[in-house]
C-alpha cells in the first residue's frame, strides 16, 4: 500500500510557486515552478499540443505536499528526444495503440535533472517510498487510462538507481556531450590544453568569425529587453520553418520566463555590419551552463558554432561555471571538447510480450551506446586524456 496519498494536477495554477519551489528548488530552471508553468500558461504542453498536463502531488498524512512528478499524457512523440517512433511503428503494424502513453520529462528539454521533486536533505528511506509509490502511482495511472506505457527521461541518477529496481521497469541508455572547465582562467589555457591541431582547428573557426566582422553581445536575463526578445523569437522560430515545422515554444513562454526567472537566463546576439544575425538563449544556475535555443536567418561560416558553444565556453570560463550541458546529440561536439556522458531513462510497457521484445533490444542498444561513448572518449583532443 502507498505510504502518501497521490493526487493528480491536470494544471499547475492552483499551486502556488513557492509551494513548488520549496520542493523542487530553483538549482535546476527546468524544473522550478516558473518553467512548468509558462509552458502550460502559454499554449506550449496543451492537451492540443499533445501534452496533457497530467501531475502527481503526493502528501502525507498531514495533508502537506511533500513531492511532485511532473508528468504528461502524450498522444505522439515529439519534443522528447528520447526516441520510441520504432516501438510506436511496431505496436501500429500489430493493429494495437501506442498512444496514449504516460510521460515524465520536462517537455523539449533533453538535460539530466531531478523527475521526481521531493525537498533537499530528504532522508534515503523517505526518498526510496517516494520512489516506490511514484513507480506503482504511474503504473496505475497507465492501466486506468489504457496507455501502452509510461516513461521518465533523461532521470537523475537517484531516480535511475530506485526506479530501475522496480518491478517491469526498464533502463534505456543514450549518450549526449558535455563541456568542463578544468579550472580555466581564460579561454586559451582551454585551447592550450589541446592537441595541436585541435587548437589550430578552434583558433581558425573563431578567426573566420572575426574575419567577417562579427561581434557579439551578452545580456543577462534582467538586461533582456522586449526588442532583444522580438530579435531572438525571430531566429528560434526560423530554426524550425527551415524544416516546415511550427516552434515548440511561443513568444509568450519565452516573455514569461524572462519575467519569473531572469536570473537564469542569458542571451547572446550575434550582430554583422551594425545588424543582429542570430542569436542563443541559455539558462544558468550556480555551477552549469544550459545551451537550450538558437537560430539565425541567413547562413555565416562557423557562426553555429561561435554563437552556441565557444560563446558558451567563454561564459563558462568567465563565471566559474564547472559544466556546459550543450543539448541532444552532436559528435561535432567531440572535437571541440565536448566528453561523452551517459544519459538514462526508465519505461514501464503494459503488453508482456512487447516488454520482453523491449527488454532485449534495451540490453543491446545499452551495450552499443556504451561502445559509442568509449569510442567517442578516445577522440577528444586533450594532450593529456
Amino acid at each position: 500500500m502507498p505510504a502518501y496519498t497521490i493526487k493528480i494536477l491536470d494544471t499547475l495554477s492552483p499551486v502556488y510557486p513557492a509551494t513548488w519551489n520549496t520542493i523542487s528548488g530553483t538549482h535546476n530552471p527546468f524544473t522550478r515552478f516558473e518553467f512548468l508553468h509558462a509552458l502550460e500558461t502559454e499554449g506550449c504542453t496543451t492537451s492540443a499540443q499533445g501534452w496533457q498536463p497530467h501531475h502527481l502531488a503526493f502528501t502525507d498524512a498531514a495533508g502537506s505536499t511533500v513531492a511532485l512528478l511532473p508528468a504528461y499524457i502524450k498522444t505522439h512523440s515529439m519534443g522528447e528526444y528520447v526516441f520510441d517512433w520504432g516501438w510506436a511503428d511496431a505496436y501500429q503494424r500489430h493493429g494495437l495503440a501506442y498512444y496514449p502513453k504516460l510521460l515524465s520529462a520536462v517537455p523539449f528539454t533533453p538535460s539530466i535533472g531531478p523527475r521526481l521533486l521531493y525537498p533537499p536533505g530528504s532522508d534515503p528511506a523517505t526518498v526510496m517510498q517516494l520512489h516506490h509509490d511514484a513507480a506503482q502511482a504511474l503504473t496505475s495511472e497507465a492501466i486506468n487510462m489504457q496507455a501502452s506505457s509510461w516513461h521518465l527521461l533523461f532521470a537523475n541518477e537517484d531516480s535511475v538507481s530506485l526506479l530501475g529496481g522496480e518491478e517491469n521497469v526498464m533502463v534505456r541508455s543514450g549518450c549526449q556531450f558535455r563541456w568542463k572547465n578544468n579550472g580555466y582562467s581564460i579561454f586559451e589555457d582551454f585551447t592550450d590544453a589541446l592537441v595541436s591541431r585541435k587548437r589550430k582547428m578552434i583558433r581558425k573557426e573563431r578567426k573566420a568569425i572575426a574575419d567577417q566582422g562579427i561581434s557579439f553581445r551578452h545580456l543577462p536575463g534582467t538586461d533582456i529587453t522586449q526588442a532583444d526578445l522580438d530579435t531572438f523569437f525571430v531566429f528560434y522560430q526560423a530554426t524550425y520553418l527551415k524544416r516546415g515545422q511550427a516552434p515548440y515554444l511561443t513568444r509568450g513562454f519565452f516573455q514569461r520566463i524572462c519575467e519569473t526567472m531572469p536570473e537564469q537566463l542569458h542571451l547572446v546576439i550575434a550582430e554583422h555590419n551594425g545588424n543582429d544575425v542570430a542569436a542563443a538563449l541559455f539558462f544558468v544556475n550556480e555551477d552549469t551552463l544550459f545551451g537550450r535555443y538558437w537560430g539565425c536567418l541567413e547562413e555565416y561560416d562557423r557562426l553555429h558554432f561561435e554563437t552556441c558553444y565557444y560563446q558558451g565556453i567563454e561564459l563558462c570560463i568567465s563565471r566559474n561555471l564547472r559544466d556546459f550541458d550543450a543539448g541532444a546529440q552532436g559528435e561535432h561536439k567531440i572535437l571541440r571538447g565536448f566528453e561523452p556522458i551517459i544519459t538514462r531513462s526508465c519505461h514501464w510497457i503494459a503488453h508482456p510480450s512487447f516488454r520482453a521484445a523491449i527488454a532485449g533490444f534495451l540490453e543491446s542498444e545499452t551495450q552499443n551506446v556504451v561502445a559509442y561513448a568509449d569510442e567517442a572518449r578516445s577522440l577528444l583532443p586533450y594532450r593529456d586524456y
